[in-house]
Protein backbone atom coordinates (compact mmCIF):
# COMPACT_ATOMS: atom_id res chain seq x y z
CA UNK A 1 0.00 0.00 0.00
CA UNK A 2 2.87 2.34 0.84
CA UNK A 3 4.33 1.86 -2.63
CA UNK A 4 1.00 2.61 -4.29
CA UNK A 5 0.59 5.83 -2.27
CA UNK A 6 4.17 6.82 -3.08
CA UNK A 7 3.49 6.38 -6.81
CA UNK A 8 0.25 8.34 -6.64
CA UNK A 9 1.84 11.43 -5.08
CA UNK A 10 4.23 12.19 -7.99
CA UNK A 11 1.38 11.56 -10.46
CA UNK A 12 -0.87 13.96 -8.57
CA UNK A 13 1.87 16.57 -8.39
CA UNK A 14 2.53 16.22 -12.14
CA UNK A 15 -1.18 16.52 -12.87
CA UNK A 16 -1.46 19.61 -10.65
CA UNK A 17 1.55 21.20 -12.32
CA UNK A 18 0.10 20.54 -15.78
CA UNK A 19 -3.27 22.00 -14.80
CA UNK A 20 -1.59 25.12 -13.42
CA UNK A 21 0.46 25.57 -16.59
CA UNK A 22 -2.66 25.01 -18.69
CA UNK A 23 -4.56 27.63 -16.67
CA UNK A 24 -1.64 30.06 -16.88
CA UNK A 25 -1.47 29.67 -20.66
CA UNK A 26 -5.23 29.96 -21.19
CA UNK A 27 -5.48 33.11 -19.03
CA UNK A 28 -2.26 34.89 -19.95
CA UNK A 29 -1.18 33.42 -23.30
CA UNK A 30 -1.43 36.78 -25.11
CA UNK A 31 0.76 38.48 -22.47
CA UNK A 32 3.30 35.66 -22.69
CA UNK A 33 3.27 35.94 -26.50
CA UNK A 34 3.70 39.72 -26.22
CA UNK A 35 6.74 39.34 -23.95
CA UNK A 36 8.30 36.73 -26.26
CA UNK A 37 7.78 38.87 -29.37
CA UNK A 38 9.02 42.00 -27.57
CA UNK A 39 12.18 40.18 -26.47
CA UNK A 40 12.75 38.75 -29.96
CA UNK A 41 12.32 42.18 -31.53
CA UNK A 42 14.80 43.66 -29.05
CA UNK A 43 17.40 41.07 -30.04
CA UNK A 44 16.79 41.35 -33.78
CA UNK A 45 17.11 45.13 -33.97
CA UNK A 46 18.90 47.46 -31.51
CA UNK A 47 16.80 50.35 -32.83
CA UNK A 48 13.63 48.69 -31.58
CA UNK A 49 14.20 49.66 -27.92
CA UNK A 50 14.70 53.34 -28.71
CA UNK A 51 12.12 55.32 -26.71
CA UNK A 52 11.06 57.29 -29.79
CA UNK A 53 10.45 54.03 -31.65
CA UNK A 54 8.35 52.69 -28.77
CA UNK A 55 6.25 55.84 -28.69
CA UNK A 56 5.93 55.64 -32.47
CA UNK A 57 4.51 52.10 -32.17
CA UNK A 58 1.92 53.29 -29.66
CA UNK A 59 0.98 56.18 -31.92
CA UNK A 60 0.63 53.91 -34.95
CA UNK A 61 -1.66 51.43 -33.18
CA UNK A 62 -3.86 53.99 -31.42
CA UNK A 63 -6.48 54.26 -34.17
CA UNK A 64 -6.65 50.52 -34.92
CA UNK A 65 -6.63 49.91 -31.16
CA UNK A 66 -9.79 51.96 -30.64
CA UNK A 67 -11.49 50.24 -33.59
CA UNK A 68 -10.39 46.85 -32.22
CA UNK A 69 -12.06 47.62 -28.87
CA UNK A 70 -15.37 47.98 -30.70
CA UNK A 71 -14.68 44.85 -32.72
CA UNK A 72 -14.08 42.95 -29.48
CA UNK A 73 -17.49 43.92 -28.14
CA UNK A 74 -19.33 42.81 -31.27
CA UNK A 75 -17.36 39.56 -31.52
CA UNK A 76 -18.04 38.78 -27.85
CA UNK A 77 -21.75 39.05 -28.71
CA UNK A 78 -21.29 36.44 -31.44
CA UNK A 79 -21.31 38.86 -34.37
CA UNK A 80 -18.80 40.67 -36.54
CA UNK A 81 -18.56 44.14 -38.10
CA UNK A 82 -16.88 44.40 -41.50
CA UNK A 83 -17.93 48.02 -42.00
CA UNK A 84 -15.61 49.71 -39.48
CA UNK A 85 -13.11 50.98 -42.06
CA UNK A 86 -15.75 52.36 -44.41
CA UNK A 87 -17.76 53.91 -41.57
CA UNK A 88 -14.56 55.54 -40.31
CA UNK A 89 -13.92 57.27 -43.64
CA UNK A 90 -17.57 58.32 -43.99
CA UNK A 91 -17.55 59.79 -40.48
CA UNK A 92 -14.28 61.54 -41.30
CA UNK A 93 -15.78 63.14 -44.40
CA UNK A 94 -18.90 64.25 -42.50
CA UNK A 95 -16.71 65.62 -39.70
CA UNK A 96 -14.71 67.78 -42.11
CA UNK A 97 -17.91 69.04 -43.75
CA UNK A 98 -19.34 70.00 -40.34
CA UNK A 99 -16.03 71.61 -39.36
CA UNK A 100 -15.90 73.72 -42.53
CA UNK A 101 -19.58 74.67 -42.35
CA UNK A 102 -19.56 75.82 -38.71
CA UNK A 103 -15.91 76.55 -37.91
CA UNK A 104 -16.52 74.84 -34.56
CA UNK A 105 -14.39 71.88 -33.47
CA UNK A 106 -16.94 70.94 -30.79
CA UNK A 107 -19.79 70.75 -33.31
CA UNK A 108 -17.60 68.73 -35.67
CA UNK A 109 -16.80 66.23 -32.90
CA UNK A 110 -20.45 65.93 -31.87
CA UNK A 111 -21.40 65.43 -35.52
CA UNK A 112 -18.84 62.65 -35.78
CA UNK A 113 -20.26 60.92 -32.70
CA UNK A 114 -23.80 61.14 -34.06
CA UNK A 115 -22.84 59.91 -37.54
CA UNK A 116 -20.78 56.96 -36.26
CA UNK A 117 -23.36 55.91 -33.70
CA UNK A 118 -26.14 56.15 -36.28
CA UNK A 119 -24.24 53.93 -38.72
CA UNK A 120 -23.74 51.39 -35.92
CA UNK A 121 -27.41 51.71 -35.00
CA UNK A 122 -28.40 50.84 -38.57
CA UNK A 123 -26.15 47.78 -38.43
CA UNK A 124 -27.79 46.79 -35.16
CA UNK A 125 -31.28 47.20 -36.60
CA UNK A 126 -30.46 45.01 -39.60
CA UNK A 127 -29.00 42.30 -37.36
CA UNK A 128 -31.51 42.44 -34.49
CA UNK A 129 -34.78 43.37 -36.18
CA UNK A 130 -34.09 42.37 -39.78
CA UNK A 131 -32.61 39.01 -38.72
CA UNK A 132 -29.81 39.49 -41.24
CA UNK A 133 -26.52 37.74 -40.48
CA UNK A 134 -24.01 40.24 -39.11
CA UNK A 135 -21.51 39.30 -41.83
CA UNK A 136 -23.99 40.21 -44.59
CA UNK A 137 -25.45 43.29 -42.89
CA UNK A 138 -22.07 44.88 -42.18
CA UNK A 139 -20.75 43.86 -45.60
CA UNK A 140 -23.58 45.88 -47.11
CA UNK A 141 -22.81 48.80 -44.83
CA UNK A 142 -19.13 48.57 -45.78
CA UNK A 143 -19.97 49.02 -49.46
CA UNK A 144 -22.60 51.70 -48.86
CA UNK A 145 -20.56 53.85 -46.46
CA UNK A 146 -17.47 53.85 -48.70
CA UNK A 147 -19.59 54.66 -51.73
CA UNK A 148 -21.24 57.64 -50.01
CA UNK A 149 -17.86 58.94 -48.83
CA UNK A 150 -16.43 58.65 -52.36
CA UNK A 151 -19.46 60.47 -53.79
CA UNK A 152 -19.27 63.35 -51.31
CA UNK A 153 -15.52 63.80 -51.73
CA UNK A 154 -15.69 63.11 -55.48
CA UNK A 155 -13.26 60.22 -55.10
CA UNK A 156 -10.50 62.34 -53.58
CA UNK A 157 -9.54 63.95 -50.29
CA UNK A 158 -11.43 66.60 -48.39
CA UNK A 159 -9.57 69.08 -46.19
CA UNK A 160 -10.57 71.05 -43.14
CA UNK A 161 -10.41 74.82 -42.95
CA UNK A 162 -9.81 75.09 -39.20
CA UNK A 163 -6.07 74.61 -38.54
CA UNK A 164 -6.51 74.15 -34.78
CA UNK A 165 -8.39 70.89 -35.41
CA UNK A 166 -5.00 69.22 -35.94
CA UNK A 167 -4.18 69.73 -32.24
CA UNK A 168 -6.22 66.62 -31.37
CA UNK A 169 -3.70 64.27 -33.00
CA UNK A 170 -0.57 66.39 -32.93
CA UNK A 171 -0.41 67.49 -29.29
CA UNK A 172 1.08 65.59 -26.39
CA UNK A 173 0.97 65.29 -22.63
CA UNK A 174 4.41 64.58 -21.15
CA UNK A 175 5.84 62.02 -23.61
CA UNK A 176 2.53 60.60 -24.84
CA UNK A 177 0.63 61.93 -27.86
CA UNK A 178 -3.07 62.59 -27.38
CA UNK A 179 -4.16 59.64 -29.60
CA UNK A 180 -2.20 57.26 -27.35
CA UNK A 181 -3.82 58.73 -24.25
CA UNK A 182 -7.27 58.48 -25.86
CA UNK A 183 -6.55 54.83 -26.70
CA UNK A 184 -5.57 54.10 -23.08
CA UNK A 185 -8.67 55.89 -21.75
CA UNK A 186 -10.97 54.09 -24.20
CA UNK A 187 -9.43 50.75 -23.19
CA UNK A 188 -10.09 51.48 -19.51
CA UNK A 189 -13.68 52.59 -20.16
CA UNK A 190 -14.52 49.59 -22.36
CA UNK A 191 -12.88 47.26 -19.81
CA UNK A 192 -15.13 48.66 -17.06
CA UNK A 193 -18.19 48.44 -19.33
CA UNK A 194 -17.58 44.82 -20.32
CA UNK A 195 -16.32 43.40 -17.02
CA UNK A 196 -18.05 45.49 -14.36
CA UNK A 197 -21.54 46.28 -15.69
CA UNK A 198 -24.78 44.46 -16.44
CA UNK A 199 -24.51 45.34 -20.13
CA UNK A 200 -21.16 43.56 -20.32
CA UNK A 201 -22.59 40.45 -18.68
CA UNK A 202 -25.48 40.48 -21.14
CA UNK A 203 -23.07 40.68 -24.10
CA UNK A 204 -21.11 37.67 -22.81
CA UNK A 205 -24.36 35.78 -22.22
CA UNK A 206 -25.56 36.61 -25.73
CA UNK A 207 -22.33 35.36 -27.27
CA UNK A 208 -22.31 32.17 -25.20
CA UNK A 209 -25.88 31.10 -25.93
CA UNK A 210 -28.40 33.46 -27.49
CA UNK A 211 -31.39 31.19 -26.82
CA UNK A 212 -30.43 30.85 -23.15
CA UNK A 213 -30.01 34.61 -22.92
CA UNK A 214 -33.48 35.10 -24.40
CA UNK A 215 -34.97 32.62 -21.92
CA UNK A 216 -33.21 34.49 -19.12
CA UNK A 217 -35.33 37.56 -19.92
CA UNK A 218 -32.44 39.45 -21.52
CA UNK A 219 -33.64 41.90 -24.16
CA UNK A 220 -31.47 40.37 -26.86
CA UNK A 221 -32.51 42.79 -29.61
CA UNK A 222 -31.73 45.83 -27.48
CA UNK A 223 -28.36 44.42 -26.51
CA UNK A 224 -27.48 43.78 -30.16
CA UNK A 225 -28.48 47.28 -31.19
CA UNK A 226 -26.52 48.67 -28.26
CA UNK A 227 -23.45 46.63 -29.23
CA UNK A 228 -23.36 47.85 -32.84
CA UNK A 229 -24.15 51.44 -31.82
CA UNK A 230 -21.24 51.32 -29.39
CA UNK A 231 -18.96 50.03 -32.14
CA UNK A 232 -20.03 52.97 -34.29
CA UNK A 233 -19.28 55.40 -31.45
CA UNK A 234 -15.78 53.98 -30.99
CA UNK A 235 -15.18 54.13 -34.75
CA UNK A 236 -16.18 57.80 -34.70
CA UNK A 237 -13.51 58.45 -32.02
CA UNK A 238 -10.96 56.78 -34.30
CA UNK A 239 -12.26 58.82 -37.26
CA UNK A 240 -11.72 62.09 -35.40
CA UNK A 241 -8.10 61.14 -34.67
CA UNK A 242 -7.51 59.98 -38.25
CA UNK A 243 -8.98 63.17 -39.71
CA UNK A 244 -7.19 65.56 -37.37
CA UNK A 245 -3.71 64.16 -38.15
CA UNK A 246 -3.49 66.11 -41.42
CA UNK A 247 -6.79 67.98 -41.12
CA UNK A 248 -8.03 65.95 -44.07
CA UNK A 249 -9.43 62.55 -45.01
CA UNK A 250 -9.02 60.50 -48.19
CA UNK A 251 -12.26 58.87 -49.33
CA UNK A 252 -10.38 56.23 -51.32
CA UNK A 253 -7.48 55.17 -49.07
CA UNK A 254 -8.39 56.00 -45.45
CA UNK A 255 -9.74 53.10 -43.43
CA UNK A 256 -8.76 50.46 -46.00
CA UNK A 257 -8.27 47.01 -44.38
CA UNK A 258 -8.89 48.43 -40.90
CA UNK A 259 -11.40 45.65 -40.36
CA UNK A 260 -8.67 43.06 -41.06
CA UNK A 261 -6.27 44.67 -38.58
CA UNK A 262 -8.99 44.97 -35.93
CA UNK A 263 -10.13 41.35 -36.34
CA UNK A 264 -6.52 40.17 -36.23
CA UNK A 265 -5.89 42.05 -32.98
CA UNK A 266 -9.08 40.69 -31.40
CA UNK A 267 -8.36 37.08 -32.36
CA UNK A 268 -4.72 37.33 -31.26
CA UNK A 269 -6.07 38.67 -27.97
CA UNK A 270 -7.97 35.42 -27.41
CA UNK A 271 -11.55 36.40 -28.26
CA UNK A 272 -13.47 33.53 -29.84
CA UNK A 273 -15.03 34.03 -33.27
CA UNK A 274 -18.16 32.32 -31.97
CA UNK A 275 -18.47 34.80 -29.10
CA UNK A 276 -18.92 34.53 -25.36
CA UNK A 277 -15.24 34.29 -24.48
CA UNK A 278 -12.52 36.91 -24.54
CA UNK A 279 -11.08 39.88 -22.68
CA UNK A 280 -10.59 43.54 -23.41
CA UNK A 281 -7.03 43.43 -22.09
CA UNK A 282 -6.38 40.54 -24.47
CA UNK A 283 -7.29 42.83 -27.36
CA UNK A 284 -5.07 45.57 -25.90
CA UNK A 285 -2.04 43.27 -26.00
CA UNK A 286 -3.14 41.87 -29.37
CA UNK A 287 -2.99 45.40 -30.78
CA UNK A 288 0.49 45.89 -29.31
CA UNK A 289 1.67 42.59 -30.81
CA UNK A 290 0.49 43.69 -34.27
CA UNK A 291 2.21 47.04 -33.77
CA UNK A 292 5.51 45.39 -32.84
CA UNK A 293 5.32 43.00 -35.81
CA UNK A 294 4.61 45.86 -38.24
CA UNK A 295 7.44 47.89 -36.72
CA UNK A 296 9.88 44.99 -36.97
CA UNK A 297 8.98 44.34 -40.61
CA UNK A 298 9.62 48.01 -41.37
CA UNK A 299 12.95 48.01 -39.50
CA UNK A 300 14.02 44.89 -41.40
CA UNK A 301 12.90 46.39 -44.74
CA UNK A 302 10.28 43.71 -45.38
CA UNK A 303 8.11 44.64 -48.36
CA UNK A 304 4.84 46.29 -47.25
CA UNK A 305 3.07 44.04 -49.77
CA UNK A 306 3.95 41.03 -47.59
CA UNK A 307 2.68 42.52 -44.33
CA UNK A 308 -0.90 41.53 -45.13
CA UNK A 309 0.28 37.95 -45.65
CA UNK A 310 1.87 37.97 -42.17
CA UNK A 311 -1.35 39.28 -40.58
CA UNK A 312 -3.42 36.63 -42.35
CA UNK A 313 -1.03 33.92 -41.21
CA UNK A 314 -1.23 35.18 -37.62
CA UNK A 315 -5.04 35.03 -37.70
CA UNK A 316 -4.98 31.43 -38.92
CA UNK A 317 -2.43 30.38 -36.28
CA UNK A 318 -4.43 32.10 -33.52
CA UNK A 319 -7.66 30.33 -34.57
CA UNK A 320 -5.85 26.97 -34.69
CA UNK A 321 -4.62 27.48 -31.11
CA UNK A 322 -8.14 28.43 -30.01
CA UNK A 323 -9.55 25.21 -31.46
CA UNK A 324 -6.95 23.15 -29.63
CA UNK A 325 -7.91 24.58 -26.25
Amino acid sequence: MANINTMKQPNQQTSTAKSRLSWLWSEYSVIIAFLIIFLAASIMSPRFLDINNQLNILMQVSIIGIVALGMTIVMLSGGIDLSVGSVLVLVGVITVLALNATGSILIAILTAFIAGTFAGFLNGLMVAKGRIASFIATLGMMAAARSIALYIAEGGSISGEVPSFTAISNSDLWIFDYPVIIFFVMTALVYILMHKTRFGRYVYALGSNEKAALLSAIRVDRVKIGVYSLVGLLVSVAAIIETSRLNSISSSSSGVQYELDAIAAVIIGGTRMTGGRGKIMGTFFGVLILGILNNMMNLMNVSPHLQGFVKGLIIIIAVVFQKRE
